[in-house]
């Protein structure tokens, strides 16, 4: 229970620092494949998968839970006056993760040739997004007033959103900016909870594109991950990469945006402890598989 729900915990941690997702510190801390597999059981598998699917997700959404409560209440103010600092730790993370993951998937990356289209195609995407989120601007929506064109609209959104909880380097609240959502989703939220209950209609859209995005492409990423490794395995590294640019570029997508981060605003020390981090994980983990063994 402890193990899951720490997991959940950073998952949510990295959630909400611009530019970075969950799915990459899954991916990092080695607990990616079987998140995707116990949410792929949990839509298609058989009763006993099911069952267990439930329980694996129940621990990791607890300590998911806990985190986004203490980064709502605690954090949310830290990471904004403190966001250069926080980019940084999550470079030196990520920096620190990449070689680690290519030492842990040699095997599936000895093919280059196979395999570095598939990363470039990894960086372009995160980058692109990240791109496109600066330069288009976000067309209105008011989601109070119900009308079937916004309601398919959000419905897809939904569905491409939430591909951002389960591949690497590609933040969610990014895809909903660059789809001018981002505050029309939050604004409906907001007044839900004020009992404003004609936003209900236009969320119930989103919901099942969110619905609907999360088996698509939990059962996409899982026959990729077990019939095409090596180009998942590159492509995977390539989003990582992206998100490098994603997270230099962080602190502009803020409600209060700053400039970039940079040389001049850098932390070393922040991107040292990230490094430290992750061979931490890396540590505990290879403790934890063999005391398992």
């Amino acid at each position: 229970m402890l193990k899951e729900g720490i997991n959940g915990f950073c998952m949510a941690l990295a959630d909400s620092v611009p530019g970075v997702s969950g799915g990459t510190v899954a991916f990092i801390m080695g607990f990616y494949d079987q998140f995707i597999g116990s949410i792929h059981n949990l839509a298609f598998g058989k009763r006993k998968e099911k069952k267990s699917a439930v329980m694996y997700l129940t621990k990791l959404g607890v300590g998911w839970v806990i985190g986004m409560a203490i980064v709502a209440v605690v954090l949310s103010a830290l990471f904004e006056s403190h966001i250069y600092a926080v980019s940084s730790l999550f470079i030196g993370f990520i920096g620190g993760a990449v070689p680690l993951i290519i030492k842990e998937e040699k095997e599936n990356l000895r093919d280059i040739g196979k395999g570095i289209l598939f990363c470039l195609l990894g960086v372009l995407l995160v980058a692109g997004i990240t791109w496109a989120n600066g330069r288009l601007g976000n067309a209105a929506m008011d989601l109070e007033q119900f009308s079937i064109g916004t309601a398919v609209r959000l419905f897809f959104i939904g569905m491409i959103a939430i591909s951002a909880m389960f591949l690497p380097g590609i933040s969610g609240s990014t895809l909903l900016l660059v789809f001018g959502a981002y505050i029309p989703v939050i604004t409906a939220i907001k007044g839900l909870l004020s009992l404003k209950f004609s936003y209900i209609p236009c969320l119930i859209f989103f919901g099942c594109g969110i619905l609907a995005g999360a088996l698509t492409v939990v059962k996409a990423i899982k026959v990729c991950l077990e019939k095409f490794r090596p180009q998942t395995i590159y492509m995977i590294l390539g989003m990582m990469i992206g998100s490098f640019y994603a997270i230099v570029m962080g602190p502009t997508t803020l409600e209060m945006p700053q400039e970039a981060l940079g040389f001049g605003n850098f932390h070393i020390v922040a991107a040292a402890v990230g490094v430290v981090l992750v061979l931490g994980m890396q540590m505990i983990k290879e403790k934890s598989e063999g005391s398992g063994n």
